[in-house]
Parts: C-alpha cells; sequence; structure tokens
C-alpha cells in the first residue's frame, strides 16, 4: 500500500465495550426557532406561532405474497399534513380564507422552518414546505375568561426541501 494512502485499524470492540451517549447540551430547545411564511412574493417572519408541525406520511400497499402467510408492504405515495398554533393577532390566513370565499381562488404558499440552538453540536436544520394550502381557520374569537388569544390552523402542503441539515452528533458514526 502506498505511504500517502495508510488505512487505520479500527479497534471495532473497543467502541462497543464503550457506551457512548448523547450529551445533554446536544438536545434542541423548543423554542429557538424560525418560522417564515411567503404567500404572493411577501414573506413573513411569523413570530406569531406558538409551535407547527410538519409530517411526512407514506401511502402504502399491502402486497400479497405467494408462500408467506403475511402481506409484504410496498410505498405507493405520500401525503404532506401539518398543524400549527399561533397568537391569534395575524389576519394573514383569514385573508387567504376572505380571497377564497370571494373568488374561489386557493391561495397557495410556502412555509420556512429552521431549528437552531447554540448550545448544541448539531448546528442548524431548515425544511422549506411548498404549495402549503390551509384547510380552514378560526374568523373571530373572544374568551372572556382567558389570558391571551389563540388559534389552531391544519394544512397541507406538497413538496419539501431540506437546505441545511443537522450535524451527526459525536459517536453516531
Amino acid at each position: 500500500m502506498n505511504k500517502d494512502k495508510t488505512m487505520k485499524k479500527v479497534n471495532i470492540q473497543l467502541f462497543a465495550s464503550q457506551n457512548i451517549t448523547m450529551h445533554s447540551k446536544d438536545a434542541l430547545s423548543a423554542k429557538l426557532a424560525e418560522c417564515f411564511v411567503t404567500i404572493r412574493g411577501n414573506r413573513y417572519k411569523f413570530m406569531q406561532a406558538i409551535n407547527l408541525e410538519a409530517k411526512f406520511e407514506k401511502n402504502k400497499t399491502e402486497i400479497p405474497i405467494l408462500g408467506k402467510t403475511g402481506k409484504g408492504n410496498k410505498s405507493s405515495g405520500w401525503a404532506g399534513t401539518g398543524s400549527a398554533t399561533f397568537h391569534f393577532n395575524t389576519s394573514i390566513f383569514r385573508e387567504l380564507m376572505e380571497i377564497y370565499k370571494d373568488t374561489g381562488e386557493d391561495v397557495y404558499f410556502e412555509t420556512q422552518i429552521s431549528n437552531e440552538d447554540p448550545t448544541s453540536s448539531a448546528g442548524r436544520q431548515t425544511i422549506i414546505l411548498f404549495d402549503c394550502n390551509i384547510d380552514g381557520g378560526v374568523l373571530a374569537k373572544f374568551d372572556a375568561d382567558g389570558e391571551y388569544l389563540e388559534e389552531d390552523m391544519d394544512f397541507t402542503f406538497e413538496d419539501f426541501k431540506m437546505p441545511e441539515k443537522f450535524k451527526l452528533l459525536m459517536g453516531m458514526v
């Protein structure tokens, strides 16, 4: 072997005998995130958001297999769904509902979510959801016994990209 291309021997048993665990500092703070919504070319910092969750759900088809008593599963598509809770202090999404009511135009938008905790070694992850569409929403609200107003919104999305990915933590590989 060439001197420039030397391979290090790794003692796999050494790593197997060590109990490598995640450092608590690498758990991301749930509060340190950014969320932007782009509607018709206007980008809004969605600081009213309290929480948001976007899910990728695969559609699976059961496949009968000769010689097996059970069935297999084959992915046959996917669906993007999400939900958010935010402070009841913006009319942006109510405007989309009004546009749909008045004109029949269903306005789609993009949502960008970034998670980054400066204490964590994981770094930053950004997900961009494309062709988001709200399922509906709250038009008006009050609560004489409440402390503040919030609203929930469900939505769908048709595509996503991940331009920034978390780093692998020490001990993962």
